[in-house]
């Protein structure tokens, strides 16, 4: 192969990789409005067909990953389709995240969907403005997008209406350092490491558990080995 031909399978975005990472993504979400590009999965032709007006774009990321850009007004619309339609059967939501680019730019909220039966999967991206961070929740869906969108709540501070318990998960209630996955966030924090210590030894149990989650549960005794029936240490 000559130095100047391009290798079997290669991307035809190859050439992106030269403008490094903040090019690649403004020239992809170029791509990503108005027109449609090529895709692989058909779902995404029969989503366009049955939402033209919901859907905003579509691009194929690695080379075999489609990705469809959605209003976030209409997101639970669509998934709920996803998952109904006879032909899609979208039956699990394999993760729900997003990316923030920094720099002012939109937050993406991501749905990564998985359907068993096909074997296909398909991502879908609601873009919403720093001063808008909300859209409609998807546990009506799939209750598995309960922790994941409290996980984004936590990290990103998008809230999800219709949520049944939207608060922190994996920072603790109270916490007022901000969003900590934000572009925005300081590497080391918005308080100082004795600030953030003095929080730490003063926060209040209920801080993190509910009266009932502290107070309904019986302590686990565990016997010491003399006092087994049969002396098994497994037991």
């Amino acid at each position: 192969m000559s130095a100047t031909s391009e290798p079997r399978g290669a991307a035809p975005d190859f050439d992106l990789v030269s403008l490094g990472p903040s090019g690649q993504r403004d020239a992809q979400r170029v791509r990503a409005t108005g027109s449609e590009v090529p895709h692989l999965n058909p779902s995404v032709a029969a989503l366009r067909e049955r939402f033209p007006g919901a859907v905003l774009g579509n691009q194929v990321m690695a080379g075999d990953e489609d990705v469809v850009y959605v209003d976030p007004s209409r997101i639970v619309e669509v998934l709920r389709w996803l998952r109904e339609d006879p032909g899609q059967h979208y039956d699990h939501l394999a993760d729900v995240t997003a990316v923030d680019y920094g720099g002012g730019r939109p937050i993406e909220v991501v749905y990564q969907l998985w359907s068993i039966p096909r074997r296909a999967a398909l991502r879908l991206k609601c873009e919403l403005s720093l001063d808008a961070l909300e859209v409609d929740s998807a546990t009506a869906i799939w209750e598995g997008a309960n922790w994941l969108e409290r996980e984004v709540y936590d990290m990103y501070g998008v809230e999800f209406r219709g949520h049944p318990d939207m608060r922190r998960i994996l920072m603790p209630d109270g916490y007022a350092e901000g969003h900590p996955l934000r572009k925005d966030f300081p590497l080391r924090g918005r308080f100082s490491r004795a600030e953030q210590t003095r929080r730490s030894l003063t926060r209040d149990p209920e801080d993190h558990y509910t009266p009932g989650e502290i107070g309904g549960r019986e302590p686990q005794l565990v016997a010491p080995h003399d006092e087994r029936s049969d002396g098994d240490p497994e037991r």
